[in-house]
């Protein structure tokens, strides 16, 4: 038996947005709001996407997360928005099913890892470190300083690493062989016209054709079945003021190139 809050939320659909760039406090939110959609026994997610991607750990998370409400029964429909590249792909085939925009920014597939080289200008405004370290490694990109040929041979078996992951996420979730996934997975971005040909994707439409494909998947009836937004991202000071949606971007990219730097990403750089 069934409580009455319960059959109440099976004639409903839960949404959750991801938008921006995918960091810790995505991986959050976004799996607390998980939780409640598979406390609360919803039969459908659609799952808004509008972003680069982002870090790599989190995004593997919410893709993990996702895997395992479809477990319990859960259809899952991703529908890509603006731009879904990257670790946005990485989440988004964790889904049922892919509707995007024809015009959608997906793929750049692959990974991403930089460091900062200052010893020029360390040098010549008269700085320099005095290093201690217990390994020949212990201090790999280090901004005082260039990549050995080892250190560089090092860091590219890290990223074939993630690499291999991303592919074989891709393959599973969208029933590909590797090699046809290596095919396109090669850092390049298409549109979600482009994207449907490779088979990245399963329709091109809107936010609303995913939702009908949704509700079709978990046989509700799509003309009576309520949208409940659940996660909502907190609202930022910058958000309420004039200009304020650029300024949070902006604050957003140059948090994640502070915090990330020397980190393995999944995300796009335009």
């Amino acid at each position: 038996m069934l409580w009455p809050w319960r059959r109440k939320a099976r004639k409903r659909m839960a949404r959750i947005k991801i938008e921006g760039a995918i960091n810790g406090a995505t991986r959050k939110r976004v799996l607390k709001a998980l939780r409640q959609i598979e406390e609360r026994e919803f039969p459908a997610l659609l799952l808004r996407i509008d972003s680069p991607g982002g870090t790599v750990g989190d995004s593997q998370e919410i893709h993990s997360a996702l895997l395992r409400l479809r477990e319990k029964g859960c259809q899952v429909v991703a529908s890509f928005g603006n731009i879904s590249a990257s670790g946005g792909v990485y989440v988004g085939v964790a889904a049922d099913k892919i509707v995007a925009n024809p015009g959608t920014i997906t793929g750049s597939i692959g990974v991403i890892l930089r460091g900062n080289n200052l010893s020029k200008l360390l040098e010549r405004l008269g700085i320099r470190f005095e290093t201690v370290k217990s390994g020949a490694y212990k201090d790999i990109l280090s901004p005082d300083r260039a990549l050995s040929p080892e250190e560089r041979e090092l860091l590219q078996s890290l990223i074939d690493s993630s690499y291999s992951q991303f592919v074989d996420a891709v393959s599973e979730g969208r029933k590909l062989t590797k090699e046809s996934v290596k095919v396109f997975a090669d850092g390049r971005v298409f549109s979600g016209a482009q994207a449907k040909e490779f088979g990245l994707v399963d329709e091109l439409g809107d936010e609303e054709d995913a939702r009908k494909i949704a509700a079709e998947l978990a046989g509700l009836d799509e003309s009576t079945t309520r949208l409940i937004t659940v996660g909502n991202p907190k609202k930022k000071f910058a958000g309420i003021i004039p200009g304020g949606k650029i300024l949070s971007d902006i604050e957003d990219f140059i948090s994640l190139e502070i915090t990330n730097n020397g980190n393995l990403l999944w995300l796009f750089r335009p």
